[in-house]
C-alpha cells in the first residue's frame, strides 16, 4: 500500500474515533498522545532507514494524531459559532446556496448565515410562503429562532445534519428581506442548470416517467412514489436515484467513449464535467465524495503517474474529512467507501473465477463471436461488481436500516445498464429540451419506453415475498453474521476456492432462517406482535396459518404497510387472510393502500361509516381492484377457526360524527387466551362496549388511542382485569401520549406493561 493511503487511512480512522468513541474532552489529548508516538517512531526512523516497519508505523501515528487533532480545532472554529447561537432569536442574515424546497408549512431553504465571529455557518432557514421565490446567491436578513443541528426540534441527538455539514436550523418569523444581485454569482451557475435540466426533463418526459428520470439525474427523489421507493430499497436499487460515484462513472465513460482513454485531454475534461455536474446536482455529500475520487484516478495521466485505486480512495476520504470531519457520520459515506473497498478487495477476483468457470476467459476469433461474448462478460462484471460492493456493505446495511436485499445481485444485473442509458439522456435531452422546444420530447419517446419497462421490473422484482428480509428475526440476524464470517473466511483462505460449498451453505443457512422464523412466529397457539410503527397502531395476531392484521398505520419513518408486509413476507407468506381497519383514520389506516399493494389480502373488514371519507374510498377501491373481498361490519361478526379460536368483530358503538367513536373493537380468543383491541374509542363508548357484551378477561389488552387519558378506564380495567398491557406510541409525539393517569390506572390494574415507544414492536407468544 503506498505511503499516502497508510496516511490517509490512519487520519480516517482518527476521525470516525473522535465521532463515536470519544468524549469532547479526550479528542485533544489524544491527538497530543500520538503525536508524541510519531515523532518517537520518527526519530527511531532516521536511525535505522532499513526497517520500512519503522516508516509505516510512523506514518500511522502521524495520521491519528491529526485526524484528532483536526476534528478537535474543527470543532473549535467552525462548529462552535453555530453551538453559540443556539436557542437564540437572532436578526439573522444569510447567503441562499440553493433552491428551496417545498414543506408541509412553508418552504426550507440552504443557505450561508453569518455569525458574530466572522464565520460562515452552513444552515437550514425555515420560512412561510416568502422563501418561495427564492434563488441561489440572494441575500436574505429576518428575524429568526437558532437551533444547534445535532439534535431534532425534540432535543432528540442526532447526526444527519451536521453529517452533511449543516450546523444549524433556523426558524424565521415576520418579514423576510431580500437583497437580489444583479447577476448571479458563478458559484451558483451549476444550480441554475439544475433547475434548467429538471424542467427539461418534466416537459420532455411523461408525467409517469418523469420523476424517475429527475431522481436519476439529479438525485432528487421528492417527485418518487412512496410504492415505488421501498421497491427500489427492498431491490438494492436505491442508489441509482441517490447521485453517486456510478453516475459519475458514466459521465467519465461517455466523455473517455468520445475522446478516447487515457489521453491528457480526456482525463481534463472528465475532470471539469464532473465539478459542473457536483454544482447541477446539488453538491450532496454522496456525489461530492465521488467527485473526490474521480477527479484524483484523472490527475494520474495529467501527471504522468500510474493510478492507484486504493490510494484514491484513500486520499478521497482524507479531502473529504478534512473538509468535514462529522460526515464520517454520516451513512452514505460509510455505504460509499465500503461499497468501493469492497469492489477493489474482491470483485476482480470474483470475476476472474466466474469467467474461467462460464468459459468466458478465451479470447474469441472473429469479429461477430467477440461482440457475442461481450454480453456474457458485462453480465458477469455487473454481478461481480455488486457482490464486491456487498462484501463490506451488508453489516453496514443491516447495522442501519434492519434489511437485507436478497435480490439485489439480480435486479442490479437487469437494471443497470438501462439506468446508465436513462440517466445520460435525462441530462441531455432535458438540457436539449429547454434550448430547443419539442426536440427533446421526440428523442425522448424510445427512453420513456425503457423508463417504464425499467418501473415494472423494480414493481414486480419488489413484491417478491423474500426480495428483501427484515432483520426483526434473530435467526435472520444470526444468518447475517454467519454470512459475514463465511465471506471473512472464505478471503482468508489462500490459493484456489470452490465457491459451491460457501454457496450451499449461504443458501441452506437463509431456508433454516426462514423456517425457523415462520416455526417461532405458528408455534402455540396464538402470537401476537404489536408492530412499531411510530404515533399509529398495527397488530399482527397469528393462530396457526390464519394471519390477522388489526389496523395498518403510523407516522414512524417507514410506511406502515410496509412495515407490516416485510414482517409477514418474512415468514415466508405472500398472503394476510384478514385486515381489520377500526377507521379511516391515518394512524391507524394510512399504510393500508400500500398494504395492499405489496401483499395478497384475502379479506378487508370496515366499519359502515363515513362513505365520504377519502381514505376510505382508496382502501375499497384499491381491495375491489386487486380482488379483495370487502365486509362492512354492521353487527356482531364471529370468524371461527380451527379448534377453539375465534375472531369477534363488534359494530361500532357511539353515536355523533367522531369516528375515534365510530371504530371496530376486534375480540381474539385462542383457548383460554384474550386479545382485546379497542382502536380508538373514548370512555363513554368503552362503557356501551361493557353493555354489549359479556366480555371475558382479558390476557392482553392494546390500549385504547395509544394510551390518552380518556381511553382505557377504571370501567373497563375492572372487568377484563388484563394481564398485559401493551400501547402502540410514537417517541415523543405531540399528543402527550401516553397520559400519566392511563399510566397510572394501567400500574394499579396489576397489567405487565410494555410500550412501542421504548420496547419498539412487542410480541406476546402464547404456549409455545
Amino acid at each position: 500500500m503506498r505511503k499516502l493511503a497508510i496516511f490517509s487511512f490512519s487520519f480516517a480512522a482518527a476521525v470516525f474515533g473522535a465521532n463515536y468513541l470519544l468524549a469532547d474532552g479526550a479528542v485533544l489529548l489524544s491527538g497530543a498522545f500520538c503525536l508524541v508516538l510519531g515523532l518517537a517512531f520518527a526519530l527511531m526512523y532516521r536511525g535505522r532507514r532499513a526497517r520500512r516497519g519503522l516508516l509505516r508505523w510512523t506514518l500511522i501515528w502521524f495520521g491519528l494524531a491529526l485526524g484528532l487533532l483536526w476534528t478537535a480545532l474543527y470543532s473549535r472554529v467552525f462548529f462552535q459559532p453555530a453551538r453559540d447561537l443556539d436557542g437564540r432569536t437572532v436578526l439573522f442574515t444569510a447567503v441562499v446556496a440553493d433552491w428551496p424546497q417545498e414543506e408541509e408549512r412553508g418552504c426550507s431553504v440552504p443557505v450561508r448565515g453569518d455569525t458574530e465571529s466572522g464565520t460562515a455557518v452552513s444552515a437550514i432557514l425555515y420560512t412561510d410562503g416568502q422563501g418561495a421565490g427564492l434563488r441561489p446567491g440572494d441575500r436574505i436578513s429576518t428575524v429568526a429562532r437558532c437551533t444547534l443541528g445535532d439534535r431534532t426540534f425534540a432535543g432528540e441527538k442526532i447526526t444527519y445534519y451536521t453529517a452533511k455539514g449543516i450546523f444549524l436550523r433556523a426558524q424565521a418569523y415576520g418579514q423576510l428581506n431580500i437583497l437580489r444581485p444583479e447577476s448571479v454569482p458563478p458559484r451558483y451557475w451549476p444550480a441554475l442548470w439544475a433547475r434548467v435540466v429538471k424542467r427539461g426533463i418534466d416537459q420532455a418526459f411523461p408525467a409517469d416517467v418523469a420523476p424517475l428520470i429527475r431522481a436519476l439525474v439529479t438525485g432528487n427523489r421528492d417527485s418518487l412514489t412512496d410504492q415505488f421507493t421501498t421497491s427500489l430499497q427492498r431491490t438494492g436499487l436505491s442508489h441509482t436515484v441517490a447521485v453517486s460515484g456510478m453516475h459519475l462513472a458514466f459521465l467519465a465513460g461517455m466523455v473517455s467513449l468520445v475522446l478516447g482513454r487515457g489521453k491528457r485531454s480526456t482525463a481534463l475534461l472528465t475532470i471539469l464535467w464532473v465539478m459542473v455536474f457536483c454544482g447541477v446536482a446539488g453538491n450532496t455529500p454522496s456525489v461530492v465524495r465521488a467527485a473526490v475520487m474521480i477527479i484524483l484516478l484523472q490527475l494520474a495521466p495529467l501527471l504522468g503517474r500510474e493510478r492507484d485505486s486504493a490510494t484514491a480512495l484513500a486520499s478521497a476520504l482524507l479531502i473529504l474529512l478534512l473538509w468535514n470531519p462529522f460526515s464520517a457520520a454520516h451513512v452514505g459515506l460509510q455505504l460509499s467507501f465500503g461499497a468501493v473497498g469492497g469492489i477493489l478487495l474482491v470483485s476482480d477476483r470474483i470475476q476472474d473465477g466466474l469467467l474461467t468457470w462460464l468459459g468466458l476467459d478465451r479470447r474469441r476469433k472473429g469479429r461477430l463471436a467477440r461482440w457475442l461474448v461481450k454480453i456474457p462478460r458485462f453480465c458477469v462484471s455487473v454481478l461481480s461488481a455488486t457482490l464486491g460492493a456487498s462484501v463490506l456493505t451488508v453489516p453496514l446495511v443491516a447495522l442501519y436500516f434492519q434489511s437485507f436485499s436478497l435480490i439485489a445481485p439480480l435486479s442490479n444485473l437487469l437494471t443497470l445498464w438501462a439506468v446508465a442509458l436513462l440517466f445520460l439522456a435525462g441530462l441531455l435531452l432535458g438540457t436539449l429540451e429547454m434550448a430547443l422546444p419539442g426536440l427533446g420530447a421526440v428523442l425522448a419517446i424510445p427512453f420513456t419506453v425503457l423508463a417504464r419497462w425499467m418501473m415494472d421490473t423494480v414493481q414486480i422484482l419488489g413484491r417478491l415475498p423474500l426480495a428483501a428480509v427484515p432483520l426483526t428475526s434473530v435467526y435472520y440476524r444470526m444468518w447475517i453474521v454467519f454470512l459475514c464470517a463465511l465471506v471473512g473466511g472464505a478471503l482468508a483462505v489462500k490459493g484456489r476456492k470452490r465457491p459451491v460449498i460457501p454457496l450451499c451453505a449461504g443458501v441452506f443457512t437463509l431456508t433454516a432462517s426462514v423456517l425457523l422464523t415462520a416455526l417461532s412466529f405458528r408455534c402455540g397457539v396464538l402470537t401476537a406482535s404489536v408492530l412499531d410503527v411510530g404515533q399509529g397502531q398495527s397488530v399482527l395476531l397469528g393462530t396457526g396459518d390464519f394471519l390477522t392484521l388489526v389496523d395498518c398505520g403510523g407516522d414512524g419513518p417507514d410506511n406502515a404497510g410496509d412495515v407490516a408486509a416485510d414482517r409477514i413476507q418474512a415468514l415466508g407468506r405472500g398472503r394476510l387472510d384478514l385486515l381489520v381497519v377500526s377507521h379511516c383514520h391515518a394512524d391507524h389506516a394510512n399504510g393500508v393502500p400500500q398494504l395492499l399493494r405489496r401483499l395478497d389480502v384475502s379479506v378487508v373488514a370496515l366499519p359502515d361509516v363515513e362513505e365520504e371519507s377519502p381514505l376510505r374510498r382508496e382502501i375499497m377501491d384499491l381491495a375491489r381492484a386487486r380482488g379483495t373481498e370487502v365486509w362492512l361490519i354492521r353487527e356482531d361478526t364471529r370468524i371461527q377457526l380451527e379448534g377453539d379460536r375465534n375472531i369477534v368483530l363488534f359494530p361500532p358503538l357511539g353515536q355523533g360524527t367522531d369516528t375515534n367513536e365510530l371504530g371496530l373493537t376486534a375480540l381474539i380468543s385462542a383457548g383460554d387466551f384474550d386479545v382485546l383491541i379497542t382502536g380508538d374509542m373514548g370512555g363513554e363508548v368503552e362503557r356501551l362496549l361493557l353493555d354489549h357484551g359479556d366480555l371475558p378477561d382479558i390476557e392482553l389488552l392494546v390500549a385504547g388511542h395509544h394510551g390518552s387519558r380518556a381511553s382505557t378506564t377504571q370501567g373497563l380495567l375492572d372487568r377484563v382485569r388484563p394481564e398485559l398491557a401493551v400501547i402502540s406510541v410514537g417517541k415523543n409525539n405531540r399528543y402527550g401520549h401516553p397520559a400519566r393517569e392511563t399510566l397510572e390506572r394501567l400500574a394499579a390494574s396489576g397489567a405487565e406493561l410494555y410500550r412501542t415507544d421504548l420496547q419498539g414492536t412487542v410480541t406476546v407468544r402464547v404456549g409455545g
